[in-house]
């Protein structure tokens, strides 16, 4: 566990950014972020990994799935995607982009790629390696995890029952 001066040290990096730049996503513009966070979230994860199910959409934005049906609702009333019922199980239903909310995704790939090697290119080499690595950790210790659990909730109450 990282020790109170590190944590601090984060906290204080995250919001000398965060007046610099909004921390959702420090390279965007006012324009982009037009579109509430979660919406974004939903099109770039239907964009890259094709249609999900609600529950799976709810568990990646870590939202209930009725906070999920509510973004659906609205991306569906702008015309970005659809539901759709599952042929197997009608009690599945999958969110799926549009041809609109397609072209959308497109072009915020577009645009990512832009901020992600902006950023990148403010680093060193050695510094990439390092960031690469260090995120891959992180993802990786994420995988130790149950879905339903959060590392923080788990390691609260270990603490608990080790006193």
């Amino acid at each position: 566990m990282a020790n109170i001066r590190d944590v601090e040290r984060l906290k204080d990096l995250l919001l000398e950014l965060g007046r610099r730049r909004p921390l959702r996503d420090p390279l965007s513009s006012k324009a982009e972020l037009e579109l509430a966070g979660p919406q974004l979230h939903i099109i770039v994860w239907l964009g890259h990994d094709g249609p999900l199910t609600m529950g799976e959409l709810a568990r990646r934005l870590g939202v209930s799935q009725k906070g999920v049906t509510g973004l659906a609702d609205r991306l569906g009333e702008h015309g970005y995607c659809e539901r759709e019922a599952d042929d197997r199980d009608r009690r599945v239903v999958r969110l799926r982009l549009t041809g609109k909310g397609q072209e959308f995704f497109k072009v915020a790939q577009v645009r990512m790629d832009e901020k992600l090697g902006f950023l990148l290119g403010v680093l060193s080499p050695a510094d990439r390696e390092a960031l690469f690595r260090i995120i891959s950790r992180v993802s990786a210790s994420f995988a130790d995890f149950p879905s339903n659990v959060t590392p923080l909730a788990k390691h609260s109450s270990t603490s608990r029952r080790k006193r």
